[in-house]
């Protein structure tokens, strides 16, 4: 994958699901967030598609249910904040810098569109 934006059927066609159970787990999980364009079609990022992989795979292959993956979820974003914040000055520097950088990027794309 090398393009910054999937269409939902390009994604959906990548993981074996219909667009139908894509646009479901968006209601149902908010950090699912989509960009949209003017016209309402939907276009995930690298990010957004790793996450529905990781819904994906706690929902199919762990079995957990839709609550469970969830939960799941948030537990482990908990976990990734706190080493973040028990990190390296070092680190959460690189880290400073380079969320600047992603920041830097959306507003002059922002401002091309």
């Amino acid at each position: 994958m090398d393009k910054l934006y999937y269409s939902i059927s390009e994604v959906a066609a990548t993981m074996g699901v219909n667009t139908s159970t894509l646009r479901f787990w968006e209601k149902e999980f908010k950090w699912i967030n989509p960009h949209k364009n003017a016209r309402g079609v939907r276009l995930y990022t690298v990010n957004d598609i790793a996450l529905l992989k990781r819904i994906q795979y706690l929902t199919r292959d762990c079995g957990y249910t839709l609550e469970g993956a969830r939960d799941q979820l948030r537990q482990e974003r908990r976990e990734a904040l706190t080493t973040l914040r028990e990190g390296s000055y070092d680190e959460r520097r690189i880290m400073q810098e380079s969320l600047m950088e992603v920041r830097s990027f959306l507003v002059s794309l922002k401002e091309t569109l």
